[in-house]
């Protein structure tokens, strides 16, 4: 035991070895390092709104307002109009805005803002739908042919879902796919405020399946695509 112990001590009271020499490969990319730039939120949510809402109102003046703008209740445009301008406000704001003192998102509140928008407008497309002279009826009849609204709303959806994956990509570590919903959630709710004021279908099952079915088709194709751009590391 004692030599055991004379030998201990005698090692510790080595000086470490000398460590290898850098190579220069190594250095070289050391030499190229750069400060990372911090995410900003507030700047990111303030581009993806701007650039969203200029890309919508850009479409409504190529596709025209509906006919029958004048014909509706006032109330209805309007309310419904602030309905959808919110639910794209806020369920982009969820997926790209933290908490204070956080850094992710709001992943579980975006999950279910977005399964609440997706079941909410097609639903209040089915109950509430008024009409005017000049307003059309497709019924179940000729559903399909107002698939225009679908595409339509959709490449709208499409806006603020790119600019939220760019804003968002290797910073989700946990939550990307509701975080993804959520971003679809709030580009199909801008694209079916660009089909309230454009499309003079006011039937119930376009409205509802058609209009309201935008969030809900947005919400699952983002969730089901983005995430492999979000969460690949950035480069």
């Amino acid at each position: 035991m004692t030599n055991q112990r004379d030998i201990l001590e005698k090692l510790s009271a080595l000086p470490p070895p000398a460590a290898p020499p850098m190579s220069t490969a190594l250095e070289a990319e050391l030499a190229q390092l750069a400060p990372v730039r911090t995410r900003r939120p507030a700047r990111d949510i303030a581009v993806l709104v701007a650039i969203s809402i200029a890309c919508g109102a850009a479409v409504l003046a190529v596709v025209t307002t509906r006919r029958d703008l004048g014909e509706l209740p006032i109330a209805w445009m309007v309310g419904a109009g602030i309905a959808w301008a919110a639910g794209f406000g806020a369920a982009c704001a969820l997926a790209i805005v933290p908490r204070a003192g956080d850094v992710m998102p709001r992943w579980p509140r975006a999950a279910v803002v977005a399964v609440v928008l997706s079941i909410g407008f097609v639903a209040l497309g089915l109950r509430v739908h008024p009409s005017g002279p000049s307003s059309l009826d497709y019924g179940w009849p000729r559903f399909a042919h107002g698939h225009w609204c679908l595409e339509l709303g959709l490449v709208v959806a499409l806006v603020p879902v790119v600019i939220g994956a760019i804003a968002l990509r290797g910073v989700l570590p946990v939550g990307s796919r509701w975080v993804a919903v959520a971003l679809g959630a709030g580009g199909g709710c801008l694209g079916g405020l660009v089909l309230h004021f454009h499309c003079p279908i006011a039937d119930r099952l376009h409205i509802g399946l058609i209009h309201g079915g935008v969030v809900a088709i947005a919400a699952t194709l983002a969730g089901l695509i983005v995430p492999r751009a979000t969460d690949r590391p950035l480069q």
